[in-house]
């Protein structure tokens, strides 16, 4: 059974960093494309980075202060976030693909975790 376990969210302040984690089990995923996706109360699910083995992608609003990283021996993701603000707060999510194409939309996602909450207090 495939199973996503997110950690590492918390209360922090505005500017600090934060790394989260996602580890994966269940199944063999070298190099299979994973994401991560935040919600927000009261607002849809949005897209924040994606990691496959040609590219890492990152949406505007945390461009230059995210990074996404893979390690595929340990099947592990994670989402290291800088300089964070009052927008970040939100639910986060970590997102597998059985395949190694990535894709910025939920729905392409084929198995979710069950989320970490991450609040920044200004």
């Amino acid at each position: 059974q495939v199973k996503l376990v997110e950690s590492g969210g918390g209360l922090v302040q505005a500017g600090d960093s934060l790394t989260l984690s996602c580890a994966a089990s269940g199944g063999n995923f070298n190099n299979y494309a994973m994401a991560w996706f935040r919600q927000a109360p009261g607002q849809d699910r949005e897209f924040v980075a994606s990691w496959s083995v040609v590219r890492t992608v990152y949406s505007d609003s945390v461009k230059g202060r995210f990074f996404m990283s893979r390690d595929n021996d340990k099947d592990m993701a994670y989402l290291q976030m800088n300089s964070v603000n009052d927008e970040d707060t939100a639910k986060y999510y970590c997102a597998l693909i059985l395949g190694y194409h990535d894709s910025l939309l939920s729905d392409q996602m084929d198995y979710w975790g069950q989320g970490t909450q991450v609040t920044v207090s200004s």
